[in-house]
């Protein structure tokens, strides 16, 4: 697995698509991702430190998590089928029992954003894109 880093938000008014671009840690290796608009905001209003007055989605489901007593250790992009990414979501439970929960990758970026969990790609996604 190699460890990623949000590099940076694309709004392509043109084409209507949003890309979060992860950059290789250490490394020149870029993986652009096209995903929505409610998911690109979300990550762009953590960024920008913005709270909203009410907690949005994200915010809830890692608001849930922790009162659950479980960490977001990492988020994983795992797969890439048929032009489509798949992630993973690594949850770990203060028993240290481990859970692994499919999720979209947009809507695993903004979890980890909020949460600073690291965010991790397989190797063979990389290799899929060169």
């Amino acid at each position: 697995m190699i460890e990623v880093e949000l590099s940076r938000i694309i709004i392509d008014e043109e084409k209507k698509e949003q890309i979060v671009v992860l950059k290789e840690k250490g490394g020149d290796r870029l993986l652009p991702i096209v995903i929505g608009i409610v998911e690109a905001t979300a990550i762009k209003m953590k960024l920008n430190n913005f709270s909203p007055p009410r907690p949005l989605t994200h915010d809830l489901m890692l608001d849930i998590i922790d009162k659950l007593g479980i960490k977001l250790e990492k988020v994983v992009i795992d797969n890439l089928i048929d032009g489509t990414f798949h992630a993973k979501l690594y949850l770990n439970h203060k028993n240290n029992s481990f859970k692994i929960i499919d999720s979209r990758p947009s809507d695993s970026i903004a979890l980890a954003v909020r949460s600073k969990s690291p965010i991790f790609v397989e190797e063979l996604v990389l290799e899929k894109l060169s």
